[in-house]
């Protein structure tokens, strides 16, 4: 049977008291967002931030837990802006959307850093024995999209080194349920050929340093062919498809190459505060499974298509409420 698991690929939209609060504590300025040394007092105000979302997420009763990346200042590029040998400089537009984050300039060796593992054990701490942590962390591809190299001086071997920096960061994590590589860049800037190849091959460097079940996790749209043959090829578990942005081509794809064994469906949007309700999600979900029945399913992850950063709170805890209750749906039908 398979098993239908509630989640979110994370970076969630900060408290209005946590807005507050950090913007007298770190200012409100590019040079003040985080960069890694925070002092004591910005420090305990994420940690509060940290389990205000837990206990959201535990409440509204999800299958998978994050951390929420809520320090997050510069979104995807977060694991880069804080690192030593990485510097921020101007804002630059993040995809075609109206937010923006720190161009994050490599000028040195990407030596491990353990920012997302402190964040990810400070989570651990908090969640309950019998629930499951689930590890979020930017693609390879789309972080080296994202980031410019002054370093490196060729794109391969960057990508590479994106790549081992990330798997550095994965095996610090530990043990997870679940990890999401969210890869938005894959859609939103498409590798040519020869480097769709090698997007494929960082992406199993990552996969294979991860913990638990490893989903790649794609969005705004569909995956090119060539592209997303080479993901497919990747040591991964789990692949995702945003059916919210583009259900037609996704569905595609999931008939004519296959899947892995675990698919993530985007059925909630992650962008718009519109609420869909347990039944539209389940429906979505089943729609899914119903037009790609040569595919045997172990595991259908049901999650917000994109990151929830954009919605207002109230909206983004009725859309994790409505996930977990969809998951309801599916095992009580």
């Amino acid at each position: 049977m398979t098993g239908f698991v509630s989640t979110t690929p994370g970076l969630y939209p900060l408290p209005d008291w946590a807005k507050d609060e950090l913007k007298s504590l770190k200012g409100n300025q590019k040079t003040d967002l985080i960069s890694g040394d925070e002092g004591p007092e910005v420090a305990d105000a994420y940690e509060t931030v940290r389990e205000e979302y837990i206990t959201t997420q535990q409440e509204a009763g999800l299958d998978r837990i994050v951390e929420g990346q809520g320090r997050w200042d510069d979104m995807l590029a977060h694991p880069l802006a804080v690192h030593d040998n990485v510097d921020t400089r101007g804002i630059v537009r993040y995809y075609d959307n109206n937010n923006f984050y720190r161009e994050s300039v490599v000028t040195g060796e990407l030596t491990p850093s353990g920012d997302v593992a402190a964040e990810l054990d400070a989570a651990r701490n908090l969640i309950g024995d019998d629930e499951a942590l689930q590890a979020v962390l930017p693609g390879p591809y789309s972080l080296a999209d994202l980031a410019t190299d002054e370093y490196y001086g060729d794109d391969e071997e960057f990508l590479t080194a994106i790549a081992e920096f990330l798997a550095s960061e994965a095996e610090e994590a530990g043990e997870v349920e679940t990890t999401f590589l969210l890869e938005p860049s894959l859609v939103e800037n498409p590798p040519e050929d020869g480097e769709d190849e090698r997007a494929g091959n960082a992406i199993d460097t990552v996969a294979q340093a991860a913990g638990g079940d490893v989903v790649v996790f794609p969005y705004w749209g569909a995956l090119e062919e060539k592209v997303y043959a080479h993901v497919m090829d990747a040591a991964i578990d789990g692949l995702g498809f945003d059916l919210v942005s583009d259900s037609d081509a996704n569905v595609y794809n999931a008939q004519e190459y296959g899947t892995p064994d675990q698919v993530a469906l985007g059925v909630v949007d992650g962008q718009n505060t519109l609420v869909e309700s347990p039944e539209v999600i389940q429906e979505r979900v089943e729609w899914f499974d119903e037009q790609t029945p040569q595919n045997d399913y172990e595991t259908i992850y049901a999650t917000t298509n994109t990151e929830t950063f954009y919605l207002p709170v109230n909206r983004f805890e009725e859309k994790l409420e409505a996930l977990a209750a969809a998951a309801e749906l599916e095992v009580t039908a």
